[in-house]
């Protein structure tokens, strides 16, 4: 039986053509999305305040999500029973980077806005491959024509410092900036952890903003569902996703790596939630800086999370 269309086509291995998100098409022209999801890439690291490299990881992302190019027949999950991303279902294409000016964050900042408007023009979800998390910034700012969004981040670092030596649109400050928006009702602020950049006064700013703070042994010990229970229901979900929420003995290629993080399934099983509680109607994955990772398994890990993310967010989307 020709089930998965090998018989009369190409067997096009993971190591074979050109690096796109999950292999799936390259849209060039940004007026003519046609797609449940676009992938927007957005390699600028200038907002880093520790290593730099974070500007590969939309291609490192790409590359390593050539593994999971699930072929003709989408991506079946015994566990589940499910079979996802299935391509005569949902349609995903990968419309290339934003243009990034080197030295200049504004420019840098509105061209990845700009892309972002137009992937929510189109109708299509955005998902933006970072780069350091100050893209979250101009991601934030294409919705301010959107409805109201609770904006969930899965992270180490709280990001919410309000200015330092005059810089505003750095990585630690994108939640800040967030939360100053109209449109996001609140913050879910999830995984952090350890030391971090924002000082305690960016913490109480932060909870009286309407953000609620949970740290990664918080979640472990009320458990997935009393951490889901903590998310308002049925509203419009905005997710960021910092690669350094995870543990660094499972990813290393961050800049600032944070030991004590998520492990892989209680990541996914938080975000599996999250798309049957709401609607997840925007998505970044940030800080992957591959060459901190000989072995690729931070990239890897990235696009995994990406790739079951978006079969999930699709699933319960379209039931």
């Amino acid at each position: 039986m020709a089930r998965h269309g090998y018989e009369g086509g190409r067997l096009n291995l993971p190591f074979v053509g050109i690096c796109t998100f999950g292999k799936y098409s390259y849209v060039e022209d940004w007026d003519n999305i046609d797609a449940d999801a676009a992938i927007l890439g957005a390699p600028f690291d200038f907002g880093a305040q520790w290593r730099s490299g974070a500007r590969m990881g939309p291609r490192a992302i790409r590359e390593a999500s050539t593994l999971f190019s699930f072929g003709h027949a989408g991506a079946y999950d015994f566990e589940d029973d499910i079979t996802y991303l299935d391509p005569a279902k949902v349609r995903i294409v990968d419309i290339g980077d934003a243009d990034i000016v080197h030295t200049d964050t504004m420019k840098s900042h509105a061209n990845i806005e700009f892309g972002v408007r137009k992937i929510l023009q189109s109708g299509a979800l955005p998902v933006v491959l970072g780069g350091d998390h100050s893209i979250n910034i101009p991601c934030i700012n294409a919705f301010d024509d959107q409805g109201p969004i609770h904006v969930v981040q899965i992270d180490a670092h709280l990001d919410f410092v309000d200015e330092r030596h005059g810089v505003r649109y750095g990585h630690g400050n994108p939640m800040r900036r967030a939360a100053e928006k109209p449109y996001v009702t609140g913050l879910s602020q999830i995984g952090i952890r350890n030391v971090s950049s924002t000082a305690k006064d960016g913490y109480d700013d932060a909870r009286a903003m309407g953000s609620d703070i949970q740290s990664v042994r918080h979640v472990r010990r009320m458990g997935t569902e009393a951490m889901l229970a903590r998310i308002p229901a049925g509203v419009r979900y905005y997710l960021t996703i910092d690669i350094d929420a995870f543990d660094p003995s499972i990813a290393p290629g961050t800049g600032t790596p944070s030991h004590g993080g998520f492990l892989y399934y209680e990541v996914l099983e938080l975000i599996d939630g999250l798309a049957k509680r709401g609607d997840i109607v925007g998505i970044d994955l940030v800080e992957v800086a591959p060459d901190y990772d000989q072995t690729g398994c931070t990239s890897i890990l990235a696009a995994q999370l990406l790739m079951n993310t978006l079969g999930r967010v699709l699933h319960h989307r379209k039931r």
